[in-house]
């Protein structure tokens, strides 16, 4: 028998025990279900797949015996699947995305949505100075659909009264809609363009901090700015906040394709992708609950001083909500998880 014999062979005795005791383990689970298995067996099952995981890249580095290899890849293929796949019900996985994976994702983004914070507010603050001082860049940074009646021209009182609910609520539904939808197409772009080097982003997000701060300043100057600072933050705590993680979450793609480290530009993109998709999920349900506070809170709701109660208690829950730290056991598996997980499929 060769050395390479030799050597495959007592690989394979030192370690088959493992491998054996995890495929009886996936045979049970896959022809019954995870009920199947006690609560030392569901234990094991995590250990038993790291080891021969392990394995795997051992033999793969010296160039073991071929039929080895493929049957450590079958094996760990099929151990991955049983163990990350989807084996809960679609409610435990939504409730886990939103207690754990949604909150966690942001919080790894925090530079980002720093950063997409600061440019938004450049954008609002330049847009604000320009336009008090000539009333003629307002034009510049509203798009006409948006304008309506709210121009230069339009007195005080027609100014307020785009503020407050006219009594009118038959629209209340259709324009919730039209919201959401032109919310969330400014969000997915300003992820979707983030593998351009984040550049389209950042405009992006520029762009709308320009709208914000030039519709801001037009009813500063007819003496109206605490009135349209209620009318914006009743949803804008949440629409704004959400806009800006979706910067962030382009801005993470742009930097790992522009600064991908070790790794191929193509795979740290994935990478960071990976991760701004969860921000990006979660900003869709944001931006669904902006919509409804558009189209009924703030159409609904008058009182100057109840908007900024529901705007400022609602952007303190938000912000309770993602960075408040966590110390449980879950949290913290979980985002060992993902990390185990992705250095896998990239490695």
């Amino acid at each position: 028998m060769s050395s390479g014999s030799l050597k495959s062979h007592k690989f394979r005795s030192d370690r088959e025990d493992d491998w054996q005791q995890l495929e009886s383990l996936l045979a049970r689970l896959e022809s019954r279900s995870i009920g199947a298995l006690s609560d030392a067996q569901l234990i094991a099952l995590p250990a038993l797949y790291r080891a021969s995981l392990s394995s795997l890249s051992v033999a793969r580095a010296t160039s073991l015996d071929q039929d080895v290899i493929i049957y450590l890849e079958s094996l760990t293929t099929r151990a991955y699947f049983a163990i990350y796949g989807n084996q809960t019900r679609m409610a435990t996985r939504i409730s886990r995305f939103l207690r754990i994976g949604w909150p966690k994702a942001v919080q790894n983004m925090t530079r980002e949505t720093i950063a997409s914070a600061l440019v938004f507010f450049l954008g609002a603050l330049l847009a604000f100075v320009m336009v008090r001082t000539n009333m003629d860049w307002y034009f510049s940074f509203m798009p006409e659909s948006l304008i309506q009646t709210r121009t230069p021209a339009s007195t005080i009182a027609e100014l307020r009264s785009t503020l407050y609910h006219d009594g009118d609520e038959s629209g209340l539904t259709s324009f919730a809609s039209f919201l959401f939808s032109h919310n969330a197409r400014i969000a997915i772009f300003a992820f979707a363009l983030g593998f351009a080097f984040a550049i389209p982003s950042v405009m992006l997000i520029l762009y709308n901090g320009c709208m914000i701060g030039a519709f801001v300043a037009l009813f500063v100057d007819k003496g109206l700015g605490f009135e349209v600072g209620g009318w914006l933050i009743i949803h804008g705590a949440t629409e704004l906040f959400a806009i800006v993680l979706a910067g962030a979450a382009g801005m993470k793609i742009g930097w790992a394709v522009a600064f991908p480290g070790q790794r191929a530009r193509l795979d740290a993109a994935a990478r960071a992708g990976a991760q701004a998709a969860a921000v990006l999920g979660g900003v869709i349900i944001m931006l669904f609950l902006a919509g409804l506070l558009e189209g009924f809170g703030r159409q609904l709701v008058s009182n100057d001083y109840v908007r900024y109660a529901i705007g400022l208690t609602t952007f303190c829950l938000w912000l309770a909500y993602f960075y408040l730290p966590r110390d449980h056991e879950e949290w913290h598996a979980y985002g060992e998880e993902w990390h185990e997980n992705n250095s896998e499929k990239f490695s």
